[in-house]
């Protein structure tokens, strides 16, 4: 996703001499062809993300488009407060680009695995935060959002390949369905969808349909669909490669009782920090119980526990 989604950066910057691209000293082999074509407008900054950030802020305020690049975890905790008094502040159009969300970086450890970066973002009010499931779903959010007024957070994946129902479909604040059913709703975001897209077809196996629905932004968010939807099944599962409290499966848990619904709620993605411990994203994802078999299984006890 992160190849597709500065190809589409590159596009934009053709056609809009605003946008500018900096740099933590990293995207090397991803960053090189913008480099390239616009190298007036590409900063490598070095290791100093606080510094990015406030050089993007007043490179916004002297009317450019700055998108900042770095791992998650460094473009968004490391320089938080200056994100917080300079772009949602100001309401500078300040694009904040994570690459790596979750567990993509799994064998670098937990200084490396963003899994509470889009709580932070969510929980300030002027910040738009973003997360595509896929890499046609990042195409399709750069050129939505291309004449946003305030700052964005995206989240960009290493993975990319298309999600099965999605067809590159963005829409900001919108709720994709990407399969139906009527005895549970599985919500995911980011590019974990796909292990809950494979969980449903588990699921169908063994005789339960549950509509599969991606969230993919936050300030704006779904809460009027997502209400609509869970009115009308008894179980939810929230999917995200993240800690359970603050993320999407906070945001669902607040639908549900703002909305007053009955339908129970089961969360998975991270539950405590995994310190001590590394691993491939795909064993990380697993020791978290992300995995589409795990998924399936919880989905299917829960429902059998019925009364």
């Amino acid at each position: 996703m992160r190849n597709e989604f500065v190809d589409e950066l590159g596009a934009l910057a053709a056609a809009d001499e605003r946008v500018v691209l900096l740099t933590g000293d990293l995207g090397f082999m991803v960053l090189e062809d913008f480099q390239r074509q616009f190298p007036d407008r590409f900063f490598n900054v070095g290791v100093a993300e606080q510094n990015m950030v406030g050089m993007a802020t007043g490179l916004a305020e002297a009317g450019f488009v700055p998108f900042v690049y770095s791992i998650a975890t460094f473009a968004t905790l490391r320089p938080y407060e200056f994100i917080r008094n300079g772009p949602i502040l100001h309401r500078l159009p300040v694009r904040v680009v994570g690459v790596g969300g979750g567990f993509d970086y799994g064998h670098n450890g937990i200084t490396h695995l963003a899994l509470e970066d889009y709580a932070v973002m969510r929980t300030q009010p002027g910040m738009t935060t973003i997360a595509p499931a896929d890499a046609p779903q990042a195409r399709a959010a750069i050129q939505a959002t291309r004449d946003h007024e305030g700052p964005i957070y995206f989240r960009v994946s290493k993975r990319g390949d298309a999600l099965p129902g999605l067809d590159g479909r963005f829409k900001l604040g919108g709720l994709d369905v990407v399969r139906t059913g009527d005895d549970a709703a599985i919500i995911s975001i980011g590019s974990i969808s796909h292990e809950a897209v494979a969980a449903a077809a588990f699921l169908a196996e063994r005789g339960i349909e549950a509509t599969v629905a991606v969230v993919s932004s936050f300030n704006p968010d779904p809460a009027e669909e997502l209400a609509e939807l869970l009115a009308n099944v008894p179980l939810a599962l929230t999917v995200e490669a993240h800690y359970v409290n603050g993320g999407l499966g906070s945001f669902v848990a607040e639908v549900i009782a703002e909305a007053g619904l009955a339908c129970r709620l089961l969360r998975a993605g991270a539950t405590s920090m995994p310190s001590g411990e590394t691993g491939t994203q795909a064993h990380m994802e697993r020791q978290s119980g992300l995995d589409a078999g795990s998924l399936a299984t919880s989905v299917q006890q829960a429902l059998s526990l019925r009364p």
